[in-house]
């Protein structure tokens, strides 16, 4: 992480730019969280969907950045939907560079 880093939480970070940078240790919990928000959601989501969906509440202010993630905490799947909703409904679920 540089020093224009922001940590959004634990292993993952974005920079002034908006890139984001995620910490291999959080793959398989995106994954994970990404499985378990297509249901509540309505769409097809994927790891990108939920990195958005944790930069828009981390800056809503909805999110400890000194808490890490976990794909087993229920309170966390129910505070994303809404953001993961927006991603789809501001952006057509297209997200990141390859999109």
């Amino acid at each position: 992480m540089s020093h224009s880093d922001q940590q959004v939480v634990p292993g993952i970070s974005i920079s002034a730019a908006g890139q984001a940078t995620v910490d291999p240790s959080m793959t398989e919990v995106l994954f994970e969280l990404a499985l378990q928000l297509e249901d509540p959601s309505g769409h097809p989501v994927d790891v990108q969907h939920v990195l958005a969906a944790i930069v828009m509440a981390a800056r809503c202010g909805e999110l400890d950045p000194a808490v890490r993630l976990s794909a087993d905490n229920p309170s966390l799947v129910l505070l994303l939907v809404p953001h993961v909703k927006t991603v789809f409904a501001q952006y057509g679920g297209a997200v990141g560079q390859d999109d």
